[in-house]
């Protein structure tokens, strides 16, 4: 998701999204507040019944507006690990004049430094993805640590000479173990691995990366990777979905020493 408002019209009417949120600290749990809101020049036409809110680019809730409560909601969620955590909005259902959805905003909030937690395990590989615009490959260096205390290897190569290379600590990270995909051999912590950092394209620095690692088992054919990265201002460099790769291996990791000890 870009960290940026987008509009999409009509030929009547115009609809978007606008989002604050905040980290919190309550009893060392950490949690994001967050409010929706939409604008639309007649109330009624804001209605929209399937508001998704997502953390880190993972939906995380659904909301609706309605006129009666002035087209907006809140609520609360408890935060992934990390330091910041990008929190957006999209609209996933139509418009109450019909407008098709699609409509997007996030912001990125800090979490409270007594809150932040770390993940556990790794990821390693790479491979390659056919994308709309031609191909992105993902390079065979990439080493992800869901510890954000450690530094990272992240490059993504595409047409025209294009490069993307982050080596620095991410941003935020989640790791998790989702129990509908089967990740080993070898046994590890996590199959699903979301990060966001910070590193250079074409050279440049200051450019943002969201992206998401899959690993679901051997030989790879059922790995997934997906990235949006963005320009500083929040213009939209490359963004490719979550899709199996076309050729190489995202594999997973206990994080060293610890060695794979049986079957997950």
């Amino acid at each position: 998701m870009a960290l940026a408002i987008q509009l999409m019209s009509s030929t009547a009417f115009a609809h978007g999204l606008s989002i604050t949120a905040q980290g919190n600290c309550d009893a060392g749990t950490a949690s994001i507040s967050f409010t929706v809101t939409s604008f639309s020049p007649l109330p009624l036409l804001g209605e929209n019944p399937d508001i998704g809110v997502y953390l880190n680019n993972v939906l995380s809730f659904h909301g609706a507006f309605v006129a009666a409560t002035g087209n907006t909601f809140s609520g609360s969620l408890p935060a992934p690990a990390g330091s910041t955590v990008a929190v957006g909005a999209r609209a996933l259902a139509p418009w109450g004049d019909g407008t098709a959805p699609g409509q997007e905003a996030a912001v990125l909030v800090t979490v409270p430094s007594d809150c932040v937690v770390d993940g556990v395990g790794r990821f390693t590989g790479g491979g390659n993805q056919v994308e709309v615009a031609g191909i992105a490959k993902i390079t065979r260096g990439l080493t992800i640590h869901c510890d954000l205390l450690l530094s990272n290897n992240l490059e993504i190569n595409w047409d025209g000479g294009n490069n993307f290379h982050m080596l620095e600590h991410l941003n935020t990270i989640a790791c998790f173990d989702d129990p509908t995909i089967e990740q080993k051999p070898p046994r590890a912590p996590l199959d699903t691995l979301i990060g966001h950092g910070t590193g250079r394209f074409n050279g440049v620095d200051g450019y943002d990366i969201v992206f998401t690692l899959i690993d679901a088992g051997e030989p790879g054919r059922d790995d997934k990777m997906g990235f949006v990265i963005t320009a500083p201002g929040g213009a939209v460099v490359l963004n490719v979905p979550v899709t199996n790769l076309t050729g190489g291996n995202l594999q997973a990791h206990y994080d060293q020493p610890h060695g794979d000890n049986g079957n997950k």
